[in-house]
């Protein structure tokens, strides 16, 4: 009867409780006969000994206090050093080349990285979901250099990590770029170098260009000093293939048999695999190999721009089709003969491209290096018939096959600027446009806008004043 009473009584008291607090009681009936409910929920449930204890959430909405510590890095990683807008292309991934796509970033730089972001850092954080992280490279160990042969663009330098990745960062404004620059050496710089650095150094993809197979036994043997989670990628990274041990030898054999048989470069020419490039060979090596002073592709482009060009808008300022420029760059390295009429040349843009294109890409360009502090001294020369003949002087000391393509070319640029009120392409114009090309010095990272001023006003003065500074003594 007693037993009877207690029962009573603690209905009553739950009927009670109920009434008071209706709401916690059914989150807590729903969680008897639904576990999952229980965790979705955000109310609190006291326990029998009195304590508030908080379900654990499985729900994606309620990851936020999860999500902030896995968004925010740590301290030393959050002081930015600088951030802008770049150029940016991604040219390789672990050693493997990517195909070269430019696109502009937002670029974070802080201490010991760089993170890519799609827009500023500021709205991407914002907006940033668990597991979307921006692409981030660390500086430790990295090699930074200007390059020229990796793009066409001008301003470009190329970042290239321990782990293999490689990035070129461009941007038109040359005060930009070249403060870019030194940013990010500098804090390459103040970082620890490779040994120190928790990824390997370059000697992983130094492999993929040497042709020593002591390299190759070198790098082996320091793989297996290695740590095992540490071996795993790095095999991965050299042979490209699953991770099936026997496969790896093999590719490795392969390798070492590659190295030690591949036949040379003048073998390879012999047979007619590799021929003598046009692009991107000294002008001398061109000229000696054509028996001329004047590379033969330089006269067939200026002899089309002449016959179908003078009277184009823009001519020369106007980019053709890059892929169409590439085909013909192509053709003219690996074919003796070369037709510009044929209708895939239609577009005289893509023939201008391509003869810009071929002095860009000289390795030393048509005013030679020794020449450049020369040619800047005497434009700075304040009287006018004074300044004249010192640049005719240097003209006249310039080698053979730089001073007869000099003249060529420029007696060419006088008929379109004779056509100027056609093609709309003044001295001035076409000043800026071949300055840089024709014209640069050595090592040009430290006063690169102050020399593209003398740059544009040598080639300025060399279509003004042509047929003084090309007239020699007979004439």
């Amino acid at each position: 009867m007693q037993k009877s009473t207690n029962s009573d009584s603690s209905v009553e008291t739950l009927n009670s409780t109920r009434q008071g607090t209706g709401a916690v009681q059914m989150r807590i009936k729903n969680a008897n006969s639904h576990h999952d409910r229980l965790s979705q929920s955000k109310s609190m449930i006291l326990t029998d000994v009195g304590k508030v204890t908080e379900p654990i959430s499985r729900h994606r909405r309620n990851h936020s206090q999860h999500v902030l510590k896995d968004v925010i890095p740590p301290l030393e990683q959050l002081m930015v050093e600088k951030e802008g807008y770049l150029q940016k292309a991604k040219i390789a991934d672990g050693g493997k080349k990517l195909r070269k796509n430019w696109s502009t970033s937002w670029i974070v730089l802080s201490s010991q990285k760089i993170e890519f972001y799609k827009e500023s850092k500021q709205r991407a954080l914002s907006s940033m979901k668990t597991g979307n992280k921006p692409e981030s490279v660390d500086l430790c160990g990295a090699h930074i250099e200007w390059t020229k042969e990796k793009s066409s663009r001008k301003n470009v330098f190329q970042i290239t990590t321990v782990s293999g990745n490689e990035f070129l960062l461009q941007s038109d404004i040359d005060f930009i770029i070249l403060d870019w620059f030194h940013a990010i050496k500098n804090a390459i710089d103040r970082l620890p170098k490779a040994p120190s650095c928790p990824s390997r150094n370059l000697e992983l993809f130094k492999i993929q260009r040497s042709s020593s197979t002591e390299l190759l036994s070198h790098y082996d043997s320091d793989i297996k000093e290695q740590k095992p989670e540490h071996r795993k990628s790095l095999m991965f990274r050299l042979h490209h293939s699953a991770s099936d041990t026997s496969d790896k030898n093999r590719v490795k054999s392969r390798l070492k048999k590659f190295i030690t048989r591949r036949p040379s470069l003048k073998t390879l020419q012999e047979k007619g695999l590799i021929k003598d490039q046009i692009f991107g060979s000294h002008l001398h090596t061109v000229c000696e190999r054509e028996n001329s002073t004047v590379p033969r592709f330089v006269k067939q482009c200026i002899e089309a721009v002449e016959k179908r060009g003078l009277d184009v808008d823009g001519i020369y300022r106007v980019s053709g089709n890059l892929a169409t420029i590439q085909k013909l760059r192509f053709i003219v390295n690996q074919e003796e003969k070369l037709n510009l009429d044929d209708s895939q040349w239609e577009d005289i843009h893509v023939v201008t491209g391509a003869l810009k294109m071929f002095f860009r890409e000289l390795p030393e360009p048509l005013f030679p290096y020794s020449f450049f502090e020369l040619f800047v001294e005497a434009i700075k020369i304040q009287d006018y018939n004074t300044r004249i003949e010192t640049i005719k002087s240097l003209v006249q000391k310039l080698p053979p096959p730089n001073r007869d393509t000099m003249k060529v070319l420029f007696g060419h640029l006088t008929k379109i600027v004779a056509k100027a009120s056609k093609n709309l392409m003044s001295t001035q114009s076409l000043g800026i446009v071949f300055g840089p090309t024709l014209l640069r010095a050595e090592n040009d990272t430290g006063n690169m806008a102050v020399h593209m001023v003398y740059q544009n006003q040598i080639a300025e003065l060399m279509l003004s004043e042509y047929d003084n500074i090309f007239s020699s003594k007979e004439d």
